[in-house]
């Protein structure tokens, strides 16, 4: 019984997965494909074949200013992902990829570049793509991958689950990972974890923490939780977008908020 249990919490903890990554397409927002004009308007290119799969799709030259298309979202996140048909130059889509983030709305925006086998030696790593594909390629395949990214980026909470980025908290599991990594964390650990990651965007002082996460007979100092932050902090990374407030306490950042030093 208690398999069973288990299992169906499991199914039931993946429906509300698969349900916040649905949400990330939310109406309005597209697919961005950008490359040469030839290129991203021909019938075997990735526009092509993302409509096909009923995506909202819009195409950029190279050369264009993606300032217009920011301009043209009104609001942040509404370009699900930029897609680079890079073709025989790669360099020139990266140059593109730089180009397109220094534009605040779409400096996290997922990007994907497409390559040809001959080209992926000559494919820097580092030029700041989020994935690549190499071409040609099914629709389905283009898709996933930008759902995928989507997954990566997404932010939810359910009783069971909290996203915060590539970091998932799961209470009903006590479990945490980072980009599907499991990392052990002590029980006070995780504790602390699940209590800002479920309030996220609130400030919270040292001494509410002791009371909140060890309770109010525990007497230890402050000084518990500083070292608690500290070990999270080396255990989670950058995944873990928590900060010191000087003189206030700690607060797990929230989507909106800009990133600040820890």
């Amino acid at each position: 019984m208690a398999e069973k249990q288990r299992g169906s919490r499991s199914t039931q903890g993946g429906m509300h997965d698969m349900h916040a990554v649905a949400t990330v397409a939310k109406p309005g927002s597209f697919v961005l494909v950008v490359g040469h004009r030839a290129l991203v308007d021909s019938a075997e290119g990735c526009a092509a074949m993302l409509k096909q799969l009923g995506s909202e799709v819009r195409t950029l030259d190279l050369w264009d200013d993606f300032a217009g298309v920011a301009d043209s979202t009104g609001s942040r996140g509404d370009v699900r992902a930029i897609v680079f048909e890079a073709g025989d130059r790669p360099d020139l889509a990266a140059v593109a990829l730089r180009a397109a983030r220094k534009v605040p709305e779409l400096d996290e925006t997922p990007t994907i570049v497409t390559l040809p086998p001959r080209q992926i030696q000559s494919f820097d790593p580092a030029s700041g793509f989020d994935d690549f594909i190499i071409v040609p390629c099914v629709p389905a395949e283009i898709y996933a991958r930008i759902r995928a990214l989507e997954w990566r980026r997404s932010e939810f909470a359910t009783e069971e689950r909290l996203k915060v980025g590539a970091l998932v908290v799961d209470r009903a599991a006590h479990e945490v990972s980072v980009e599907g990594r499991r990392v052990t964390l002590t029980a006070k650990e995780f504790a602390l974890l699940s209590f800002l990651a479920a309030n996220r965007g609130r400030v919270f002082s040292r001494e509410t923490l002791l009371s909140r996460v060890w309770g109010s007979r525990y007497e230890g100092g402050a000084r518990t939780v500083d070292i608690h932050v500290r070990r999270l902090r080396a255990k989670l990374g950058d995944a873990l977008p928590l900060e010191t407030l000087r003189g206030a306490g700690y607060k797990l950042r929230a989507p909106a908020d800009p990133a600040k030093p820890r």
